[in-house]
């Protein structure tokens, strides 16, 4: 049975950084599973420094989508993040919401049937002001409402504020 870990907070708010130290402290050689796509040669080389400066007791995989197709039985599998992952459905489904929050809940659920600890990662994007942009105000509906998925389903939800761990459940 999986244990789900699941990290939210604003940007920069040490989410990653306790996500890691915690991952460390539950294995020797815990799983990184990044989701963000290579959108430009910038972004590769700058995924390959966070590949490098993780180390090698990391396992890295790079899965823009499927995250549950590969086997994490028995691993600490620590995936970051929600938000770079879920604008890969929002994308590829031209900003349809209904279709992207589906199709995402219905691979997180495959993911967390598989018996590992997973820790996840995400953003609170919806804690400032309304935008006026349509696309922005529909991803952030998309983030929230997947947000809240993940949430209910954790064993565990801690938010970071200001690099500091706030245990929300239990």
């Amino acid at each position: 049975m999986a244990r789900i870990i699941y990290i939210t907070g604003g940007q920069r708010s040490g989410k990653s950084s306790y996500a890691q130290n915690l991952a460390l402290k539950l294995s020797d050689h815990p799983t990184y599973l990044a989701t963000s796509r290579i959108w430009d040669e910038e972004h590769h080389d700058r995924i390959k420094r966070h590949q490098a400066d993780r180390g090698p007791q990391w396992i890295n995989i790079e899965e823009e989508k499927t995250i549950s197709k590969h086997n994490y039985s028995g691993q600490v599998v620590l995936l970051d993040c929600v938000t770079l992952w879920l604008t890969n459905f929002f994308f590829d489904n031209q900003s349809d919401v209904d279709q992207s929050l589906q199709e995402a809940q219905k691979e997180f659920e495959k993911l967390v049937q598989q018996d590992a600890t997973f820790i996840i990662v995400s953003n609170e994007i919806g804690m400032g002001g309304q935008s006026t942009n349509d696309i922005q105000r529909k991803f952030t509906d998309l983030q929230g409402w997947m947000n809240q998925h993940i949430a209910r389903l954790a064993d565990e939800v801690v938010l970071m504020v200001s690099g500091l761990p706030m245990r929300v459940k239990p």
